[in-house]
């Protein structure tokens, strides 16, 4: 599993570079990139951590101050149409947006074209089909917001 073609700040750790692919991507200072870990096409902030088995296709953009859990799947293409791509006709990907200071819980899956809210908690096992709202927490398959209420009642701050 290579890394090729790629941007990866000198300060950014990569546990085992053997275990990772990395390709067409930047990688800003301060990061961490776990075991089987897949990026490409993609950008990472500063100060990020990747778990392990995490995958982020390409045009993903995570911004600065993002923990990503393991087993995290964001996904580009809604509906892909291999019939269409072998035609010759272009293929159009939606990119994921995870915004500053966001934390994806383990086996979260964020679909094509979807904003993360700066701030936002994504719990873990969650299915993102829509946009988040900033300094909220998402749970549940399809992902829903937890009232304030609520969040304080489990102690989420």
């Amino acid at each position: 599993m290579p890394i090729e073609r790629s941007k990866i700040h000198p300060s950014v750790k990569i546990y085992h570079e053997d275990l990772v692919n990395i390709y067409d991507s930047e990688i800003g200072e301060g990061s961490k990139v776990a075991s089987f870990v897949e990026v490409g096409g993609s950008k990472v902030g500063c100060h990020c951590k990747i778990e392990a088995h995490a995958f982020i296709p390409p045009g993903s953009v995570i911004e600065d101050y993002v923990f990503v859990g393991p087993h995290v799947v964001l996904t580009n293409d809604m509906y892909p149409d291999l019939l269409k791509q072998s035609s010759g006709e272009p293929w159009k990907h939606q990119p994921v947006t995870i915004k500053r200071g966001s934390r994806i819980g383990g086996n979260a899956v964020i679909l094509p074209g979807v904003t993360i809210g700066e701030r936002c908690l994504v719990g873990a096992g969650a299915v993102v089909k829509y946009d988040t709202e900033p300094d909220s927490v998402y749970v549940g398959n399809p992902a829903h917001r937890i009232p304030e209420a609520q969040k304080k009642k489990m102690g989420i701050p």
